[in-house]
């Protein structure tokens, strides 16, 4: 069985206590050692770009420039929908560090035979 996770977020800031959330999900399986891919889509793909992942959805809420920093320090990778990205007309030059542009293909290649436990937001 794998232990892989999967989290798949279609939102962006417009629902940041959805980002939060995801982002939550996604710490704590990097930080215990899971290999951790998020698949960002739709207004999620702006997350993956230079200053957009800032601000908290709620008082006491983690700020979300924090939770994707520990994410990314815990090895984990961004896969940005390609589509998403481009249908929007963003430049792949705002990329962040640990962000790559990559679609289902490269996702399900990822995962591997073993599987993977996804979440989906």
């Amino acid at each position: 069985m794998s232990n892989k996770a999967v989290v798949s977020l279609n939102t962006g800031l417009e629902d940041a206590e959805t980002v939060t959330i995801a982002l939550l999900v996604a710490v704590g399986a990097a930080e215990a050692g899971r290999p951790t891919l998020m698949f960002l889509t739709k207004e999620a793909v702006r997350l993956a770009l230079a200053g957009v992942a800032v601000g908290s959805a709620c008082d006491g809420c983690p700020p979300i420039q924090d939770l994707l920093s520990r994410y990314l320090a815990a090895s984990g990778k961004l896969l940005v929908c390609p589509v998403c990205f481009n249908s929007k007309q963003l430049d792949t030059a705002s990329l962040i560090d640990g962000a790559e542009m990559g679609g289902t293909v490269p996702m399900w290649e990822w995962i591997g035979d073993e599987g993977a436990t996804t979440f989906s937001y």
